[in-house]
């Protein structure tokens, strides 16, 4: 009988039937207060001022807010509805919300479904404890949430869900979706007016987002008879199996019968709720898998994501699983990322970063895609800062993720084409010159197709055809963050880019094409450090970055200290995203979170092995000297023929024992020490600096005791057990 036997569940059901006669499509957006659902439920007065609220960005007044409520109300009780909150983005990183019930009483005492303008647009959630980064106190804990009316209303269960921000009373954002908007409508703003150099019908653009969600599975009761698992998301001890991705033989491969009905079950939700998952597969290292959805405007996408993520775990609860996010569960194969795919895309139908079928058009593509490159070498230690997180930190560098140093990978030919335009000659362009840059540079780009070049996966910051791929996002993470800073310096690059081409076509005198050439030009030649096509896990590549003057932060503490600069409160001032008094609270509410999480981790850690893994040695060291006692009591003094391997084993566990508790107890004095560290930002240090390391060196000792110890009596589960699902 296996030892974890009692734990399991039974799954002996059948699997799922997948043959549903509804299609997707007649699911999608089934529980959405959609475009559909308000043409059927608004006024026309309603419906009017939320299609401008939500394409102009303008205020919907009160009285409108009262029909708004009242017709989602209605379609929400219709669906059997019976509680309605505020869904908001805490910057816990993760969903927040207080349900309230359509339900009041009248003055003669009867009761009433009730649900006004006022309970729609603003509420004051008690959300005292939330995470402010010093912006409010306890005993000032007033925090208002906001409706978002770009983000549709939703039904989840028997609760209508209503997407909103979430501020201080001061006004000063508390989450991370109000920071989100602020950079949407700054790029917005921006490449529209650049976009109008090439089409004057364009009048907005949308930063679209196609993310990529990877995930373990694990049994759910093998994952609680594992403490570090349960506490912090990740194994914390454990010896590799045996068999782990060395044969590459689960990545696409059949996906167990058992994980495909959880997938059927988690896509049926989604079409319901409208996130317009597409693809699922497995990847690389066992019991991973990935889920992503078709493109959608940024905001909706972050959106969808945060939502799905609290659905999975709902769904694989049921399927009994547990779904890890932490970006490296296990140790000795692929930790899991969230790779974020982005882009721009005009009100007129038109991808900004793909390239175009004539020259003008590819001037317009050139125009976008050069400017996001020299937004990025610019600002490349505030992207990096982005994707930082003590969780995180496990991943970037290893042999599936990107590096901590941000590049982009552009590929070979796109590469020449720069490279030649870099070669234009400044200034005016004689006719020749025109015809020939036309003919061999813009008129080459629509030979570029979407798979024209090689993708590179060491690549942090990768353009992929039509779309530049952020690689290093976490899996747990956000992604209203790497966003949020994404759009702000590609909105802040494209506004410099417009007033130095209006120069020059004002006070130059030049044409319209000369000066934005021009202008490309120089771009080129002033990031072109940022630019690197090769093997991004090198030594070699550490020391080129290093020559370019390119930031290598390897760790979360390092990597937010960019966010307080003086640079960045300029940016985020100019671009109207963030005050100086918001980034200073991010950054300390970050750390903050680096220290619970590095905390936590070595509390836990210190618990496993006082209260498992001591003991287990100790038994198996009694079960050994017993042995070795009645040996002796047989072979007399001839006993130290038989008794040589117990003893050795012996001796090798206790020199473990010894160090596994000795490394144990100088990590629990180093947490203490930081503990008592007088500001956050030298506390997270201390624990990045002085905590941290002991966890790799517990684990030799602990991982080596696994091996050693008899299998009947190791108390925790083991990697072999927990990730190979059936």
């Amino acid at each position: 009988m296996m030892r974890f036997e009692a734990l399991l569940e039974s799954h002996d059901r059948p699997a799922m039937e997948i043959t549903e006669t509804e299609k997707r499509s007649k699911l999608f957006a089934k529980n959405v207060f959609n475009n559909e659902k308000m043409l059927q439920f608004l006024t026309a007065e309603a419906y009017e001022k939320v299609q401008s609220a939500i394409f102009s960005g303008k205020k919907i007044d009160r009285k409108v807010a009262d029909q708004v409520a009242e017709g989602m109300k209605a379609w929400a009780l219709s669906m059997g509805a019976t509680h309605y909150t505020h869904w908001f983005q805490p910057l816990t990183g993760s969903t927040a919300e207080k349900h309230d019930a359509f339900f009041d009483l009248m003055h003669d005492g009867k009761g009433l479904e009730k649900f006004g303008g006022s309970q729609l647009v603003q509420q004051e959630p008690d959300a005292s404890s939330f995470p402010s980064g010093g912006i409010r106190n306890t005993f000032e804990a007033r925090g208002y949430t906001a409706w978002d009316p770009t983000s549709p209303a939703f039904i989840y269960k028997t609760t209508l869900c209503i997407p909103t921000i979430f501020v201080s009373y001061t006004g000063e954002a508390l989450d991370n979706k109000a920071p989100l908007l602020r950079a949407l409508n700054a790029v917005d703003e921006a490449a529209t007016s650049v976009a109008q150099y090439f089409d004057k019908n364009v009048r907005k653009v949308h930063a679209t987002l196609g993310w990529e969600q990877e995930y373990f599975l694990i049994d759910k009761a093998l994952a609680q008879s594992r403490p570090d698992i349960l506490m912090t998301g990740r194994t914390l001890v454990g010896n590799s199996a045996a068999k782990g991705q060395q044969l590459d033989d689960h990545y696409f491969g059949v996906i167990p019968s058992r994980v495909l009905s959880f997938m059927s079950a988690l896509e049926k939700q989604c079409m319901v709720l409208g996130i317009p998952v597409k693809t699922r597969h497995n990847e690389v290292a066992p019991n991973q898998f990935e889920l992503a959805p078709v493109f959608e405007e940024a905001n909706l996408s972050v959106d969808h994501n945060l939502l799905l993520m609290d659905v999975m775990e709902e769904v694989a609860n049921q399927h009994g699983f547990k779904v890890l996010f932490h970006e490296k569960p296990f140790a000795g194969i692929n930790g899991s990322g969230k790779h974020n795919n982005w882009s721009l895309a005009t009100d007129t139908g038109v991808n900004l970063l793909s390239p175009g079928s004539t020259p003008m058009k590819n001037l317009q593509f050139l125009t976008f895609f050069i400017n996001t490159i020299k937004a990025v070498d610019t600002y490349e230690e505030l992207l990096r800062s982005s994707i930082a997180s003590a969780s995180n930190d496990h991943r970037l560098g290893a042999n599936e993720a990107p590096p901590a140093i941000i590049s982009i990978f552009i590929g070979e030919q796109l590469g020449n084409v720069l490279d030649e335009l870099e070669g234009v000659s400044k200034g005016k362009l004689s006719p020749q010159e025109k015809t020939e840059l036309k003919l061999n540079v813009v008129g080459k780009i629509p030979e570029i197709l979407l798979d024209n070049t090689d993708r590179n996966r060491t690549s942090p910051f990768a353009f992929t055809g039509n779309k530049f791929e952020m690689r290093g996002v976490g899996a747990k993470m956000n992604c209203a963050k790497p966003m949020t800073i994404l759009n702000t310096i590609v909105a802040k690059q494209l506004t410099d880019f417009k007033k130095e081409v209006d120069v020059l076509i004002d006070k130059k005198n030049l044409k319209k094409d000369e000066a934005v050439f021009n202008v490309l030009r120089e771009y080129i030649k002033t990031s072109k450090r940022i630019r690197f096509d090769g093997d991004g896990y090198s030594i070699k590549w550490e020391d080129e970055a290093k020559k370019r003057k390119l930031s290598h932060n390897k760790n979360t503490p390092q990597a937010i200290q960019v966010l307080t600069s003086k640079e960045s409160i300029a940016l985020f001032d100019a671009m109207n995203v963030m005050s100086e008094k918001e980034l200073a609270a991010h950054q300390e509410v970050e750390l903050d979170n680096y220290v619970f999480h590095i905390q936590i981790e070595g509390r836990i850690l210190n618990e496993l092995v006082y209260n498992h893994v001591l003991p287990a040695a100790i038994n198996y060291q009694n079960v050994l000297l017993e042995n070795i006692a009645g040996l002796k009591d047989v072979y007399g003094a001839a006993h130290t023929k038989v008794t040589g391997p117990q003893l050795n084993i012996l001796e090798q566990m206790a020199e473990h024992l010894v160090e596994a508790k000795k490394l144990a107890d100088l990590m629990m004095g180093a947490n203490e020490k930081a503990d008592n560290m007088a500001t956050i930002p030298k506390k997270a240090k201390a624990y990045c600096d002085n905590v941290k390391p002991y966890f790799d060196k517990i684990r030799v000792h602990v991982d080596a005791l696994e091996t050693m110890i008899a299998d009947e009596l190791w108390p925790l589960t083991k990697y072999r057990e927990l990730l190979f699902v059936k």
